[in-house]
């Protein structure tokens, strides 16, 4: 950060906005009533989506959080697979920054989370420093098991009962480990249930000691994820076919019943007639009639499966509401990454960047926080920890990628012009589908995404280590399925794509072009350029990449990068993404380039 004070200081004659940015960064939260640290409650879902409608089905959040607070529809993982997700979200880093971009070694898991020095910088371990209990029930990072698990154990933890590979995903089989204790067996009886518990012992013991400490309270069951028996007892190394068994979520006894009509909603990219996508997607062939009913039948498993995480929603507040504390305490609801099943063919799981994989729930209820709102500004998983660590009073880290959201109607209004319109998305290794039906391992899944929403455009474009390219436009395309990306060079010549101005001026518009329409070649360099960037970014380059691009604040968004006087800087002065290679792990080398040109910036250094 210090780089880009210079640099805001050297161009101070150009530009009024770095030290307003800058302030804005350091805000912080105002403390509840009377001056006192709030209490964070974490409610961290497994593979949740959003997209087919799982939150229609929870009444009791609805009721809790839903009516009582704000939904952030914009809010996205940057990695859509569990561990790489959850990593990112308790360091506040984006994977390419943690190189824990898998569930096992050696790309990934606990082990790797460890060796990359983490254990001793994370999330629970600043809360502490800032003066809260810290508690944890549930699923932390896959590959943490019944043999590693004090190998460190996970440091950080006032209170902690954490769900141990290879039972994580057994509903009716699960392994919980207690703080030092040795790890107990539950076999026979419902995990969530078990968890639910476990997480009621946990609010009382903070309860108990809230007037001398506020606390932070995580609870992460692994509902609604596939039941996963895994057939061997570590896996490292290669993943196949054969490693894991995975059937649908198992549901509690008391909710077996519920659901039987509903369906998988039939959109329009669901099974389509035609394949879209690229790489191993547009290969899926259309899915019969027996297969859809299997998944349907998986999906009804989901949501009774979420039916007990419905519950706890309720439990957790009414407790707090008992107490007294409600008032004082922020409820944060949320998932580690999306799910499809059966949109543009795919078969149950997550993974890829498309919007049911990556655009997941987040619900805030807490002090100041609007009430039955719907916020529409850009939000990621990296920026989880920096907001927990300003509502606690934590001193803001200066190598965090994410930035602190806005939770009062004041902060939310004040950011909707100002805030961020993109998000990094990473992937890396393999891909394999949770179903019954084409469970096939597909290599070579490894992407490079970027998403941009801004107030009148909608993008998705992703650059596969393949080669191949896909671009969307949700405006008009809210499904995905029309690639944008041109076959060849001629045809990205000439094609135009419509991009609507609020301005109504033609300013930066290419001479063939009208006011309401830009170039498909013009937008794709801007696109490309600003992945370039944000796929190697670390601390404030991944919330500022314009002010790389453009160090003397004169681009703040995709639509100021669009002005024709950068038509030779992004188009000709650029490299592109690319790869080397497929790799199964996060290997620089292998991806390119490392970094981008900016705008004049060697000549006004200079000066």
């Amino acid at each position: 950060m210090a780089f880009w004070r210079l640099v805001c200081l050297l161009v101070s004659m150009y530009s009024a906005g770095c030290s307003l940015a800058f302030a804005a960064d350091d805000a912080q939260q105002p403390l509840t009533a009377g001056g006192k640290k709030p209490n964070i409650v974490f409610i961290l879902t497994d593979d949740q989506d959003l997209h087919m409608d799982s939150l229609s089905y929870m009444p009791l959040l609805k009721k809790q959080l839903t009516d009582h607070g704000t939904s952030f529809r914009r809010h996205y993982c940057t990695v859509a697979l569990c561990c790489p997700s959850r990593v990112s979200l308790w360091t506040g880093k984006a994977a390419h920054n943690t190189n824990v971009t898998d569930l096992n070694p050696p790309y990934g898991g606990y082990p790797k989370f460890v060796s990359e020095g983490f254990n001793e910088a994370y999330l629970p371990l600043w809360l502490q420093d800032a003066g809260y209990n810290t508690y944890y029930v549930g699923k932390l990072f896959n590959a943490q098991r019944v043999d590693n698990y004090n190998a460190p154990h996970a440091a950080g933890w006032t209170g902690s009962d954490f769900l141990l590979d290879p039972y994580t995903y057994e509903y009716l089989n699960a392994t919980f480990q207690r703080n030092h204790d040795e790890p107990v067996s539950y076999e026979g009886q419902y995990s969530t249930d078990v968890l639910a518990k476990k997480a009621y012992g946990f609010l009382e013991d903070a309860l108990g000691d809230e007037h001398e400490k506020p606390f932070f309270l995580t609870v992460a069951p692994t509902a609604p994820h596939s039941n996963v028996h895994i057939n061997v007892r570590k896996v490292d190394g290669d993943f196949t076919e054969k490693t894991a068994t995975q059937a649908p979520p198992v549901p509690a006894e008391r909710h077996k019943h519920l659901f039987e009509d509903v369906k998988v909603p039939r959109t329009p990219h669901f099974n389509p007639d035609e394949p879209n996508g690229v790489s191993w997607i547009s290969r899926l062939p259309q899915q019969n009639e027996t297969n859809v009913e299997f998944n349907d039948d998986f999906y009804r498993n989901r949501l009774r499966a979420l039916q007990v995480v419905d519950e706890i929603v309720d439990e957790v507040i009414s407790r707090l509401d008992k107490a007294g504390v409600l008032d004082d305490t922020y409820v944060f609801y949320s998932t580690d990454n999306g799910y499809h099943i059966g949109q543009h063919r795919l078969q149950p799981g997550k993974q890829c960047a498309y919007e049911e994989d990556i655009n997941i729930p987040l619900i805030v209820r807490g002090p100041g926080v609007p009430k039955g709102e719907v916020a529409e500004i850009v939000t990621s998983h990296t920026d989880l920890a920096p907001t927990f660590m300003q509502l606690a009073g934590a001193k803001l880290r200066d190598d965090l990628d994410g930035a602190a959201i806005p939770l009062t109607a004041g902060a939310l209004g004040a950011e909707k012009g100002t805030r961020q319109e993109h998000v990094n998305v990473e992937m890396w290794g393999i891909i394999m589908s949770e179903g019954k039906y084409g469970s096939v391992l597909y290599p070579n899944h490894t992407y490079k995404a970027l998403r941009v929403v801004g107030e009148e455009y909608s993008f998705l474009y992703t650059v596969w280590c393949s080669g191949e390219h896909e671009l969307y436009d949700l405006k008009k395309d809210p499904y995905e399925v029309n690639n944008l990306y041109p076959a060849s060079q001629e045809t990205l010549a000439v094609d135009a794509l419509d991009f609507p101005s609020t301005s109504g001026s033609t300013a930066g518009l290419a001479n063939n072009t009208t006011a309401d329409t830009v170039q498909l070649r013009r937008l794709i360099s801007r696109l490309d350029t600003l992945l370039v960037v944000l796929k190697t970014c670390k601390a404030r380059e991944c919330t500022h990449p314009w002010e790389i691009l453009h160090p003397l604040g004169d681009v703040r968004d995709l639509k100021d990068a669009l002005s024709a006087r950068f038509d030779e800087f992004y188009e000709v002065q650029q490299e592109r993404v690319y790869f080397t290679q497929c790799e199964k792990g996060y290997i620089a080398e292998s991806e390119g380039p490392m970094g981008a040109r900016s705008y004049g910036m060697v000549h006004e250094m200079a000066l």
